[in-house]
């Protein structure tokens, strides 16, 4: 599986199993049919509630330790201060059943909360060995330089991202700045399997549209983490990865005509 170098210590596997809204046995099994059928990625979070059944599911897997990439983020409820971030990754680790966290991100920017403090406990996480990389989630570009003033390393930025909803200027930036970008709802919650030019393409490249929109997120030079709970689903989305479209299709998709955002909960800060 291709990787993307964030830092010395981690490279994150370009495609991994999204966890959001994944739970109980369901969750756990998710988990093993991924790490199963070649997946060494997998992608949680403190508000997912689901850290037990993922380390179930990488238990039952039986996958090395060294070969798994596992992310997962820090809570936005008063999940920032430097001591909780600090009591959060100690039990996180628990939680999962690991020795350490690969990625550890901030799930949502607040500004009530200095990204000096936050960062700077999560680096300190990172200083004695429980975390290999550093990134956020969520975050605008103003949320980014604001962040980039701590000078504490920020290697990743997940975002809502799929071919009608590319975050172009997003991209752009983090690109500048050597950000790499995991793009969660890679296929727009669905929305996007509808799109034309996807049906289309697939029909060229004897694909799905699914893997049409993963194929075009991964030649782009992003991450992908696409959820199910389907097998034959998680299967597909794996082999996105197992052809090559021409440039000019590529294009064809960058070009696309472009909608709203679908994940805007009520806290969000994209207006900053």
């Amino acid at each position: 599986m291709k990787t993307i170098r964030l830092n010395d210590a981690a490279h994150i596997p370009v495609i991994g199993l999204g966890t959001w809204n994944l739970n109980g046995e369901s969750c756990v099994e998710s988990v093993e049919t991924a790490l199963t059928l070649g997946y060494r990625h997998i992608d949680t979070a403190d508000a997912y509630g689901n850290h037990h059944e993922v380390a179930e599911g990488v238990r039952r897997a039986g996958i090395p330790r060294e070969e798994l990439f596992i992310t997962t983020k820090l809570p936005l409820s008063n999940g920032y201060a430097r001591d909780t971030v600090l009591a959060s990754g100690e039990r996180f680790l628990k939680e999962l059943g690991i020795e350490y966290i690969d990625l550890l991100l901030i799930h949502w920017p607040d500004r009530s909360y200095p990204f000096s403090e936050t960062l700077g406990a999560m680096n300190e996480l990172k200083t004695k060995g429980m975390v290999r990389a550093l990134g956020v989630s969520n975050f605008t570009p103003h949320h980014l330089e604001d962040a980039f003033a701590t000078g504490i390393e920020i290697t990743n930025n997940q975002v809502e991202l799929h071919p009608s909803f590319n975050q172009k200027v997003l991209r752009e930036f983090c690109a500048s700045k050597g950000i790499a970008i995991t793009a969660y709802s890679p296929l727009g919650r669905k929305r996007d399997l509808a799109l034309a030019l996807l049906l289309e393409l697939a029909k060229k490249y004897s694909a799905t549209p699914a893997q049409i929109a993963l194929n075009w997120i991964l030649s782009r030079g992003m991450i992908a983490i696409p959820k199910s709970s389907h097998p034959e689903r998680i299967k597909e989305n794996f082999e996105a990865t197992s052809f090559v479209m021409d440039e000019a299709d590529l294009r064809r998709i960058d070009e696309m005509p472009q909608g709203e955002r679908i994940v805007w909960p009520t806290f969000a800060d994209f207006k900053y």
